[in-house]
C-alpha cells in the first residue's frame, strides 16, 4: 500500500516547520484551525484588532485544499480573477493570473504570496493536527490539544477546516492488501507520479475524477475507469488570459464584485430567463449552446427554474446528453456516460476533454452501478468475479464533506456535550457560523451556510468579516462569551431545511447530503437560499443586537 494512503489513515509522522517548546501551553486570544484561505484571512483580521492569534495547520504549508489536492489536472472551476481575495485592492491589482481557470500550482503560489505579503507565517504552526478542543466553563476558555506536545488555550476557537478537506477512503475489501501504489486525489504527493507503461484503475467520476482521468490517460498503458454514477460535465474552454480583459477587470473590480454579491452564487452569471419552459425550443437550444460554448458553471444559471421544475430540468439534461453522444464514438459508452439523475442535483463538473478521453484505445469504462466492486485483490480490482489487473489505483472518491474535518476533532462544549454526538443525526448550526452549546466557537463556511454552492473565497470573506466584527463588538463592551440560543438554532435549521426541500438538489444522492459516506445522515448541508438572502439575514442578526445570541 502507498505511503499516501498510510498518511490518510493517520499512521505517518508529519514534520512542523515552526514549533514551540515541548510540553508548553500557549495562552492566546484566538486559535484558528486551518491555514487555507479562510484561516489566513481570519488571522489577518483578528491580528488587526490587536488580538494574539495562533493558526494550527496539519499540512506543512498554507493553501488548505489546494495544498493537498495536487493531482494532475487539478484546477478550480471558478474563474481565477474572481477566485481571489477582495479585501485588499493592492493585492487585487498586483497579482497576475495567467489562465481563465487557475491550476492548483498557481492557486498555491497565490496562497503563499498572500501569506508572505501579510507576514502571516509567524503565527502559524505547521505539521500540527488538532486532536481535541474542550471548553472550560469556569475559566471561559478553550483548551486545544494537538498531535505534538504543544497545547494551547484561547478565548475563541475558530474552525477554518474547510468544506472539502477530509478525504473519503472507500471501505472496499482488500484495499490494504493491494501490492501496487494507491493514491487519493485529496492527498496527492508533492512529487511527480509516473503512469507511463502502467495499467491504472481510477475509482470515482466526480469533480476530481473528471479532471485527473484525461491527464492519466495521456500516459498510462491502460486506464480502467470504474464509474458508479455518471455525472454532468460541461466544458471549461480554458485559455490564457489576455492583457486587455485583465486590465478591464482590474479597473472595474469594485463594480464587478458588487454585482457578483447580488447573484445567487456570488459569481457573475447572467440568467437566460425565469423559465426554460416559457421560451421556444429554438430559443432554449440557442441559450444552452451559447453557454456550452462559453464554458464553465454559467450553464447552471441558464434558467431560474432548472432546480425547481423537473420539466425545465429535463431540457438541460437532454441537451447535455446529446452533447455526450456527439463527443463519444461508441454509442454504448456514450449511454453509460449519460447521467440518469436530475441535472445539477449533484455538483456540476467542469473539465477539458473529459468525454473525448473515452475515444482513446487505452481507456476502458467499467460500469459498477449495478454490479459493484467485489474487492481489491493484491493485483487489481475485481468486479462480478472478473479481475482487472493494474499497477496503480487512484481513489477519486471525494470527501466527507462539510462535517468530516470537524467531527474528526474531539470537540467538547458546555456540560461535556460532544459536537460529534450533537451532530450524530446531521449538523445543526445557527447561520452556519456557530452551534448551540459551544461558546466562542465559530465555523467558517460551516454547514448551514451557502459555502459550496457559491464562489468560495467571497463566501469565506463574508464569514470572516462577520466573525471579526462580532469579536470587535464584544471587545468594545468588555464581553467575554457568546453562544447561540437553542431557539435561534432551531429556527435557522427549520428555515434552511424548508428551502432545501423545495429544491430538486435535495432529491438525489450526493455529497451535499452526505450520501457518499456510508452511515452518514442524509441532510442537505449547505444553505440553499443563495448569497443575497443569506447575507441579508446575517446583517439583520447584527442590526438587531446580535439576535439569537446570548452574550455575557
Amino acid at each position: 500500500m502507498s505511503n499516501d494512503i498510510r498518511r490518510t489513515l493517520g499512521t505517518s509522522k508529519m514534520v512542523s516547520q515552526i514549533s514551540t517548546p515541548p510540553n508548553s501551553i500557549n495562552d492566546v486570544d484566538t486559535v484558528i484551525v486551518g491555514a487555507g484561505f479562510a484561516g489566513m484571512y481570519m488571522l489577518y483580521r483578528l491580528r488587526n484588532l490587536g488580538l494574539t492569534v495562533q493558526i494550527l495547520e496539519a499540512g506543512d504549508g498554507v493553501g488548505g485544499t489546494w495544498y493537498w489536492n495536487r493531482y494532475p489536472g487539478a484546477r478550480c472551476d471558478t474563474e481565477s480573477m474572481f477566485y481571489s481575495y477582495q479585501f485588499s485592492n493592492d493585492l487585487q491589482q498586483e497579482w497576475e493570473w495567467t489562465e481563465r481557470y487557475p491550476r492548483q500550482p498557481e492557486i498555491l503560489k497565490y496562497a503563499n504570496h498572500v501569506a508572505d505579503r501579510f507576514d502571516l507565517r509567524r503565527d502559524i504552526i505547521f505539521g500540527t493536527r488538532v486532536i481535541s478542543a474542550k471548553w472550560h466553563e469556569k475559566k471561559q476558555i478553550w483548551y486545544i490539544k494537538t498531535s505534538t506536545p504543544n497545547h494551547i488555550s484561547a478565548q475563541f476557537c475558530i474552525m477554518a477546516t474547510g468544506c472539502l478537506s477530509s478525504p473519503n477512503i472507500p471501505d472496499i475489501s482488500g484495499l490494504n492488501e493491494f501490492e501496487g501504489d494507491i493514491f487519493h486525489t485529496g492527498l496527492w504527493p508533492d512529487q511527480h507520479v509516473n503512469f507511463a507503461n502502467k495499467s491504472v484503475a481510477i475509482l470515482g467520476t466526480g469533480s476530481s475524477g473528471i479532471q485527473v482521468i484525461p491527464e492519466i490517460a495521456k500516459d498510462a498503458k491502460r486506464l480502467y475507469v470504474f464509474q458508479r454514477t455518471a455525472n454532468y460535465v460541461v466544458p471549461a474552454h480554458n485559455r490564457p488570459l489576455n492583457s486587455k480583459e485583465v486590465s478591464y477587470i482590474k479597473a472595474n473590480y469594485s463594480k464587478i464584485r458588487a454585482k457578483a454579491k447580488q447573484t445567487y452564487s456570488g459569481n457573475i452569471f447572467e440568467t437566460g430567463g425565469p423559465s426554460a419552459l416559457a421560451v421556444s425550443n429554438e430559443e432554449r437550444s440557442r441559450e444552452y449552446e451559447e453557454r456550452w460554448q462559453m464554458g464553465g458553471l454559467c450553464f447552471m444559471a441558464a434558467y431560474e427554474d432548472l432546480q425547481v421544475s423537473p420539466e425545465a430540468n429535463e431540457t438541460a439534461a437532454k441537451f447535455i446528453r446529446n452533447k455526450i453522444k456527439e463527443a463519444v464514438n461508441d454509442i454504448n459508452v456514450a449511454e453509460l456516460l449519460s447521467p440518469k439523475n436530475l441535472f445539477g442535483c449533484k455538483r456540476l463538473c467542469v473539465a477539458s476533454g473529459y468525454y473525448e478521453t473515452f475515444n482513446r484505445k487505452n481507456v476502458n469504462l467499467i460500469d459498477v452501478s449495478e454490479k459493484s466492486i467485489d474487492c481489491i485483490t493484491p493485483n487489481g480490482v475485481s468486479v462480478d468475479s472478473k479481475e482487472f489487473k493494474v499497477d496503480t489505483i487512484v481513489l477519486a472518491t471525494g470527501f466527507d464533506a462539510m462535517t468530516g474535518a470537524l467531527k474528526k476533532i474531539d470537540i467538547t462544549g458546555i456540560g461535556n456535550i460532544k459536537l460529534k454526538e450533537k451532530w450524530q443525526d446531521g449538523p445543526r448550526t445557527y447561520l452556519g457560523l456557530t452551534t448551540t452549546g459551544f461558546p466562542n466557537f465559530f465555523t467558517i463556511t460551516g454547514p448551514g451556510s451557502p459555502s459550496v454552492l457559491t464562489n468560495m473565497i467571497p463566501s469565506v470573506e463574508q464569514h470572516v468579516e462577520w466573525v471579526s466584527e462580532c469579536v470587535r463588538f464584544m471587545m468594545s463592551r468588555g464581553l467575554k462569551k457568546i453562544v447561540a440560543s437553542s431557539s435561534a438554532e432551531n429556527g435557522w435549521m427549520e428555515h434552511a431545511n424548508d428551502l432545501a426541500e423545495k429544491s430538486l438538489r435535495s432529491t438525489c444522492l450526493s455529497w451535499y447530503l452526505g450520501s457518499n459516506v456510508p452511515g452518514k445522515p442524509r441532510i442537505f448541508m449547505p444553505y440553499i437560499g443563495g448569497v443575497p438572502i443569506y447575507v441579508e439575514k446575517c446583517e439583520n442578526v447584527v442590526a438587531n443586537g446580535y439576535f439569537g445570541f446570548e452574550m455575557s
